[in-house]
């Protein structure tokens, strides 16, 4: 069911101007205009239209017009603004043939109002909140002149040690793909050519997040069968979604970087998949190719990235000052450059900007006064969105909902923390404009209760740690301790809460801890945070645990010494009255895990839908000569797909509609769900396959479908899944999808681990 307040919002949203506008005149066909414009193009404006160029000091402003008018530039990046944009197309429309610019940013979850982190947004499960939350970014994006986005970011992540998994959507293939297909089709709406739409550029193609180790930039080893599998299915269905773009991953694969490999951009993604669009390579990585040791020097580095078929050169020099070489020795054809070229005016005509170079520049008179002007912000589908991300870990003896009469101690590094709540990749946001969790609480409790706040701690007390990340975050400190000594934080934690009904400890990560380059050894709370939380839980009263981070992070202590432990990711611009709604019961948490947390870093990786093997650990039974740490549980902290709510919910026995399922035909599993609480509430319905026995190792599970409920207190609902003979297939050895015949197990439950199984033939 769908909640009626997120509808209304997505209608309201969706009703306004763009969409009644309808497409200017229509130009010739893409093909046909663009080889006619190609005839034209001398050899210098063909590779400037290869040229990806960072706003920034290595090319002042009045440089990159001057560039852009000789037709030397095909678009730029990091440029936010109309007034900041206008002046540039304005040059290209000085040049002799007048191809207009793109204009490109890295709008990953909001452009000026900050959704969730892409972590968080999956871990709503609703895809009718992600894709309001891509509808609001790919509009105010589109309002700013911006018309592509490096979005959405589909690596699957299964190694949280790496960065980047706070930028994607979990570990998960099936759920990974499913939100891949929405975001593109939020961001570019009907048409990428229309005002508030902008185009998509998926990324990291390809298997970014299984870089060894966790550690960014590092190399990937993966057989075909995982990689068809479990890791390219994302990408692909973000190209069958249309997304007009890809980036190009800075790894490499099994010994070849994705930036020069053959088979990775030409024989499986414009010849299997057919791709169409426009490749872009990573910031850097065609230059790059030296350091990974296949390119001598940046000659040979361009012409093994064009032969490739990356279009378009991100910010570096190679294209530019190569490929005259190279093109007039032979050694790069005039073919393949005329092959980028094509696909990089084909993205501008499929962006709109050959019918209209100024459709979301728009008229100097029209631009905002003030561009971070409150009026431009979207606060109520942020809320709305960051409410169904948050997910509930523990609520011991119904610590939540807290009381608003309550006396509350609210301790914290992250409590106030307005640039945090952002998380990393947060566009054009800005940190003042960010509800904390101070913020949304002192607005929920009104005249109510009392709300005392103490520090308690620094996110880190380890320096080198401290300049690190403002080093990585060079804009500006990010992290600024408190000098006080650390006891002295801690007794003034503690004497607040000593005074108080009960504790809110808002903890974790800063939001540069979760970030590119920001790879970790271990996923431990810090040190200076840790002691915090031990001290407030000897003063005996109930403690609640509110965590901010971009991964899954090692908490099996801390959640025993809590009473309730809140994940609420970086949740964004609303993130503070989002995480008040539900500490004080004015909304029923729904959120449901999107990743594994593991117990310790020590079973990584750890994900639900491992093969397969001889000799499995079995809970309960002697662990001697089975697949296990002998010194630790086996199990997870918390299991994929797992999440409370204030309310509970049973799941009866799965019925089967038939117990032979027939090629081309269907079956429907079906359980009935009852909310045995006393709220209404939501959840999440999953369902999960296992074929028995293969031709090869299976997956102990998959996840192959889900529903998001809303169930009345006492209310129940029979919920239906169909299964027919597309969800049973799997790449075999040969890489052919195949659904062999044979045993499969139904398992329905509302997380990963527990859940109701019954089973079928395939004939």
């Amino acid at each position: 069911m769908k909640n009626m307040c997120l509808l209304a919002i997505a209608i309201s949203l969706t009703s306004q101007a763009v969409w009644a506008q309808t497409p200017p005149a229509p130009l010739p066909k893409k093909d046909v205009f663009v080889a006619d414009l190609i005839k034209q193009m001398t050899e210098a404006e063909k590779i400037g239209q290869l040229r990806l160029i960072s706003i920034g000091p290595e090319m002042p402003r009045e440089m990159i017009r001057k560039e852009i008018a000789a037709g030397h530039i095909g678009g730029t990046f990091n440029s936010i603004s109309r007034d900041e944009n206008r002046p540039m197309q304005d040059a290209a429309m000085r040049s002799r043939l007048k191809i207009p610019m793109f204009f490109a940013y890295d709008v990953i979850h909001g452009h000026r109002t900050i959704f969730p982190i892409s972590l968080g947004l999956a871990a709503s499960w609703d895809m009718d909140a992600i894709g309001l939350s891509g509808r609001v970014a790919a509009k105010e994006a589109s309002d700013d002149s911006i018309d592509l986005t490096f979005a959405p970011m589909v690596d699957i992540a299964r190694d949280p040690r790496w960065g980047r998994t706070s930028e994607g959507f979990g570990e998960d293939t099936y759920l990974v793909s499913r939100i891949a297909k929405v975001m593109v089709h939020a961001y570019q709406g009907v048409s990428p050519a229309l005002p508030g739409n902008i185009m998509a550029s998926v990324k990291h193609f390809a298997l970014y997040g299984a870089v060894e180790g966790g550690r960014d930039y590092n190399t990937v080893d993966m057989s075909l069968t995982r990689m068809f599998q479990d890791y390219l299915p994302p990408y692909h269905a973000a190209i069958e979604a249309g997304s007009g773009g890809v980036m190009v991953a800075l790894n490499s694969i099994n010994g070849v970087p994705a930036t020069s490999n053959m088979w990775l951009m030409q024989d499986l993604l414009r010849k299997e998949w057919g791709f169409k669009g426009v490749a872009v390579s990573d910031h850097g990585a065609i230059i790059e190719l030296i350091k990974h040791g296949v390119a001598k020097d940046s000659r040979e580095a361009a012409k093994l990235a064009i032969k490739a078929g990356i279009d378009m050169s991100m910010n570096d020099k190679a294209y530019g000052e190569e490929l005259p070489g190279l093109l007039k020795s032979g050694e790069v054809p005039q073919s393949d450059l005329d092959n980028a070229v094509r696909e990089v005016l084909g993205a501008k005509y499929d962006m709109g900007l050959f019918a209209d170079p100024y459709v979301r520049i728009g008229k100097a008179e029209d631009d905002p006064v003030d561009v971070n002007a409150e009026s431009r912000l979207h606060r109520a589908e942020a809320r709305e969105v960051a409410r169904k991300s948050l997910v509930l870990l523990k609520n011991q003896s119904e610590t939540l909902p807290l009381k608003k009469q309550a006396r509350i101690a609210l301790v914290g590094p992250l409590a106030k923390a307005p640039i945090d709540m952002m998380g990393s990749w947060a566009a054009a946001g800005v940190p003042a404009q960010s509800v904390t969790v101070y913020d949304g609480m002192r607005n929920a409790l009104g005249q109510q209760g009392t709300l005392t706040y103490a520090r308690g701690a620094n996110i880190t007390d380890d320096q080198k740690i401290v300049d690190y990340l403002n080093f990585l975050n060079f804009d500006a400190p990010e992290v600024t301790n408190d000098p006080r000594p650390a006891q002295v934080m801690i007794d003034e934690a503690v004497k607040a809460a000593q005074q108080a009904d009960v504790v809110v400890a808002v903890v974790g990560e800063s939001r540069g801890m979760s970030h590119e380059s920001s790879s970790r050894t271990d996923l431990d709370i810090p040190a200076s945070q840790r002691a915090l939380i031990t001290a407030l839980k000897a003063t005996g009263k109930p403690l609640v645990l509110v965590l901010m981070n971009g991964r899954p992070l090692t908490i099996d202590l801390q959640q025993q010494q809590a009473d309730a432990v809140l994940e609420t990711w970086f949740s964004g611009t609303e993130g503070g009255n989002a995480i008040a709604d539900v500490l004080f019961g004015d909304y029923n948490p729904s959120g449901k895990l999107p990743i594994t947390f593991p117990r310790s870093v020590g079973q990584i990786p750890t994900y639900y839908s491992h093969l397969s093997i001889g000799r499995p650990f079995t809970p309960g039974k002697p662990g001697n000569y089975t697949s296990q740490y002998f010194d630790a549980p086996n199990t997870p902290l918390y299991p994929f797909g797992f999440g409370l709510s204030y309310t509970e919910f049973s799941v009866s026995p799965v019925s089967l509609s038939a117990k032979t399922l027939k090629p081309g035909a269907k079956l429907t599993a079906s359980v009935t769900v009852k909310n045995t609480g006393k709220r209404d509430g939501e959840t999440v319905v999953q369902l999960y396959l296992r074929d028995v026995t293969a031709s090869m190792s299976r997956p102990v599970k998959e996840l192959k479908n889900f529903q998001k409920i809303m169930l009345k207190a006492g209310e129940e609902n029979v919920v239906q899944f169909s299964i027919d003979e597309d969800d049973l297939k799997f790449y075999n050895t040969q890489l052919k999808s195949v659904a062999e015949p044979g045993e499969f197990d139904v398992q329905i439950g509302l997380d990963s681990q527990n859940v109701q199984q019954n089973s079928f033939e395939l004939l």
